[in-house]
């Protein structure tokens, strides 16, 4: 995947650089195959679990963070914070009753300092919680292109495990762990799940039938 995602940026750089008579056919090709890419992205992620002893560099952890925060976010308040974990006494504490051997956590967090309109007229005090979730999101598959594996453990709203997450990692109380990323190398290859179901699917009100 890392391989053929590289392959289309290069194609697409390639196509930017030069003017000829089949520009705008080769641009539509390369968009069409970027596209293509990008589904089978989101298709084959899956939860990894299990991580080589190996670090992950800080140039993907930098990718990772800058595509967590491009996501979309009301009124572009963008009410994130965004806690790298690569210590191990750190990353032990925060594991609970689940121990890891990833070498890299990454906690998601929403702030509530930035929840306030632009104009000052009002708040958005709960709509962090979907934005912060989209930026999660993006991170996983950010992770995944990169050729990493990851696992999205998560803490809000189970209050406790908020707080045992906030209290490890010295969270004011403005920061609020949403979810601690588990990210590393794979060391296991689990087939992603086929979960699209028909039956959870409507079409113009409850109920509604396709056609």
């Amino acid at each position: 995947m890392k391989k053929i995602v590289l392959a289309m940026t290069t194609i697409l750089l390639t196509l930017g650089a030069c003017s000829t008579p089949n520009d705008e056919n080769k641009q539509a090709v390369a968009q069409a195959d970027s596209g293509q890419a990008a589904i089978e992205n989101i298709m084959t992620r899956t939860s990894i679990r299990k991580f080589k002893d190996q670090p992950v560099e800080q140039e993907k952890v930098d990718i990772m963070l800058k595509a967590a925060m491009a996501a979309p976010t009301a009124v572009n308040l963008q009410p994130w914070h965004f806690i790298v974990i690569t210590d191990k006494q750190t990353i032990g504490l925060l594991s609970g009753q689940q121990p890891t051997n990833a070498p890299l956590l990454i906690a998601v967090c929403g702030d509530t300092d930035k929840t306030t309109m632009p104009d000052g007229k009002g708040k958005l005090p709960d709509f962090w919680v979907e934005d912060v979730s989209a930026a999660t999101e993006n991170l996983l598959l950010a992770a995944h292109a990169l050729g990493l594996g990851a696992v999205w453990t998560g803490a809000y709203p189970a209050m406790d495990r908020v707080a045992d997450i906030a209290n490890v990692l010295n969270c004011p109380q403005n920061i609020i762990p949403l979810a601690v990323v588990r990210i590393g190398y794979p060391d296991e290859s689990p087939a992603p799940k086929d979960k699209f179901k028909e039956e959870n699917v409507s079409y113009n009100k409850f109920g509604g039938k396709k056609g």
